[in-house]
């Protein structure tokens, strides 16, 4: 169904204020969730997600048959905060869009975990939705990926993903629900430092010529995000190092530069 809401004005300004190829804004939050070896919550515009990992860890019983004798396997699970989503119905884990989200997600870190260093034994994710305004999958994967990384699971690179579009002829980049429901969209993973790709999703049908310049623009925008991710993951790691240095019981405080 067509939104009533002008997606771009003779401006060039969208339904957000934002420009065609602006990102929406990005929180990073690294605070511990209960046992979890690596976690974060991550906002990307009103979308907000918190992804724990856990593992490296022996395989349960009754699932040992599914493990690998020379690498690990990846389990993804994916949950839907009632209060956070747009929809009355509730999603269950057996859903079949939550398992299609799932899976997209754990092909999408298959070749990027090394999972060749931990045989038979299992990498859980767990994603849990508390909002959504377009951009789930996207911002499925960034949280995954600094998750991971704070979990010391070794990884070949980062992977940033972003969703683009096109109205009429004009591309556009990090789509809300609102432009997800109107426009051709599709959703694109890269590995920033190799320049591999290692997702590209499209649930709709987008002219060739089309898509070759969102896949461009979309390429460039996994860049950035890669830049506000590697920050924020130093930021968290410095904090760290100086936890440690500091000793058990010590209250570390970080000097501001006067405005």
């Amino acid at each position: 169904m067509s939104s009533r809401i002008e997606l771009l004005n003779a401006g060039l300004l969208r339904s957000d204020g934002r420009r065609p190829y602006e990102l929406r804004t990005i929180a990073i939050n690294f605070e511990a969730q209960g046992t979890a070896d690596g976690s974060v919550t991550y906002s990307h515009g009103l979308t907000q997600v918190r992804v724990s990992v856990l593992g490296p860890h022996e395989a349960k019983p009754g699932t040992r048959r599914e493990t690998f004798h020379d690498r690990a396997i990846l389990n993804v699970e994916v949950q839907l905060a009632p209060f956070g989503v747009g929809e009355r119905r509730r999603r269950g884990r057996g859903d079949k869009r939550l398992l299609e989200l799932a899976a997209s997600i754990k092909s999408t870190f298959e070749p990027v975990v090394q999972t060749h260093l931990y045989p038979r034994s299992t990498i859980d994710i767990f994603i849990h939705v508390l909002q959504l305004d377009g951009g789930l999958l996207p911002a499925c994967i960034n949280a995954s990926t600094l998750a991971l990384a704070t979990a010391g699971i070794p990884l070949f690179d980062f992977v940033c993903a972003v969703s683009g579009g096109v109205h009429d002829t004009q591309p556009l980049l990090d789509l809300t629900t609102v432009e997800e429901n109107d426009v051709p969209s599709v959703v694109v993973g890269v590995m920033p430092r190799t320049g591999r790709v290692t997702l590209v999703q499209m649930e709709t049908r987008l002219h060739m010529d089309r898509f070759e310049e969102v896949f461009r623009v979309a390429c460039d925008a996994g860049k950035v995000l890669w830049s506000e991710m590697r920050d924020a993951l130093r930021e968290q790691t410095g904090d760290l190092v100086d936890k440690l240095e500091a000793g058990p019981g010590m209250v570390v405080v970080k000097e501001t530069e006067d405005m």
